[in-house]
C-alpha cells in the first residue's frame, strides 16, 4: 500500500479540469492525479539534470555535432 497524501486548497478550477480530464481518461480524480504525479517525479529537476550531466565524462568532438550528424545522415 502506497502513501497517503491530502492536498489542501486546491483551487476550484484546478479541480474541476483535473475531474475533466480524469472522466476523459476513465478514471477517477485520485487515479489521474496519482498518475500526474509518477509522472512528474520520474522527471528530473533541473538542478537535478544539471547534476547528472556535470557527472558524466564530456567527450570533445572532432567537428560540430550538428555537422557529425549530417555527415552521419548523408552517408546512411
Amino acid at each position: 500500500m502506497g502513501s497517503l497524501l491530502r492536498i489542501r486548497d486546491l483551487p476550484e478550477d484546478v479541480h474541476r479540469t483535473l475531474k475533466t480530464r480524469a472522466a476523459a481518461a476513465g478514471t477517477s480524480v485520485s487515479d489521474y492525479a496519482r498518475q500526474v504525479l509518477a509522472r512528474a517525479a520520474q522527471r528530473p529537476t533541473p538542478t537535478e539534470l544539471a547534476a547528472r550531466i556535470a557527472a558524466t565524462d564530456h567527450e570533445m568532438l572532432s567537428e560540430p555535432s550538428e555537422r557529425l550528424i549530417r555527415r552521419l545522415r548523408d552517408h546512411a
